[in-house]
């Protein structure tokens, strides 16, 4: 398996709310993503890299159909104000081969699910990932992402005012989350906890920012 870190995925009740809190701690603002149609969010960007970013999730007020159905990465069940690293994403070049090397490892991938947005721009985006359930470890078995052909990179039509210093992570079944990142050729470390444990530490032009999950 071959993957790349792709995005680092922060989530809060209210979108608006997480901009203007990220605005404050990092004097940066978020750039207008776009909403995901059937998936009841909208997202807003930060570039970390040319090839890296921080995505910001929260309900999509114009889909209200949406009501009570469960949105990704447990958005429904968020206190609010307050901002949560939920996970993060690594891009791989052929999703249907990772999953089935994930299922191999006796971990769950997720179903395969097809998604596209369109920027303010008018640009589409087109992507398929799997998320693993993330009630089996809490955000820190990673989802996997597959851009389309053709779709260009979210972070390259990003400025990259911050940088990320330091993700890590911490996992009651640390070992087996270990060996996933090991066989994906990442080398992030995880260390043995009681609690799935992830927090991210970035570089922004107002000082540093810490994230992480509660």
């Amino acid at each position: 398996m071959s993957a790349r870190l792709d995005h680092l995925v922060v989530a809060a009740a209210d979108l608006d709310w997480l901009c203007g809190w990220f605005l404050g701690r990092t004097g940066v603002e978020p750039t207008p993503g776009g909403a995901h149609d059937g998936w009841g969010t909208r997202n807003a960007l930060v570039g970390l890299g040319p090839s890296t970013y921080l995505e910001l999730i929260g309900p999509d007020p114009e889909q209200p159909d949406h009501g009570r159905k469960p949105r990704p990465f447990g958005i429904n069940d968020l206190a609010p104000r307050t901002a949560e690293l939920v996970t993060f994403a690594v891009a791989v070049d052929d999703l249907d081969a990772v999953v089935a090397d994930v299922t191999a490892l006796g971990l769950d991938p997720g179903p395969i699910a097809s998604m596209s947005r369109v920027r303010p721009d008018g640009v589409r985006l087109s992507w398929r990932l799997a998320t693993p359930p993330l009630a089996d470890h809490g955000g820190v078995q990673p989802f996997t992402i597959e851009w389309g052909e053709g779709t260009p990179h979210p972070a390259s039509s990003l400025s990259h005012p911050c940088s990320l210093a330091e993700l890590s992570l911490g996992s009651p079944d640390a070992a087996t989350i270990a060996e996933l990142l090991e066989r994906l050729g990442l080398e992030i470390g995880v260390a043995s906890t009681e609690r799935p444990m992830l927090s991210a530490t970035i570089n922004c032009p107002a000082g540093v920012v810490e994230l992480g999950n509660r």
